[in-house]
């Protein structure tokens, strides 16, 4: 069963909120916008991270330095997953933190 547009909604922004809170706990040294269901993290060196929500395949898109990636949401395991790699959203959020920001950032909720 796909996921109600409200739902598929609640969850994006719960997603975007717990992304915003890691960022600000980590002392990582970013801007975050979040304007029109798209947030934006900017690192020092210039890099970025996009997150925006796609409502008509619900999915939520991460663009980063290593690529573009598209997640959907599986209830079972209440995780957004790549339609690709099965990597959860958490994960790649680590990796690509390292990879641009230059420091760990912990995902745990996501």
């Amino acid at each position: 069963m796909s996921l109600s547009e409200a739902r598929y909604h609640d969850l994006v922004d719960a997603a975007q909120q717990l992304i915003e809170d890691a960022f600000d706990d980590s002392g990582l040294d970013v801007d975050l916008e979040n304007a029109g269901g798209v947030l934006t993290v900017r690192f020092a060196n210039g890099s970025q991270l996009i997150v925006s929500r796609q409502p008509a395949m619900r999915q939520l898109w991460v663009a980063a330095r290593s690529g573009g990636f598209h997640f959907d949401y599986d209830e079972a395991i209440e995780a957004w997953v790549c339609d690709t790699s099965a990597e959860r959203l958490g994960e790649l959020l680590g990796r690509a933190a390292q990879e641009q920001g230059g420091e760990a950032v912990e995902f745990d909720e996501l």
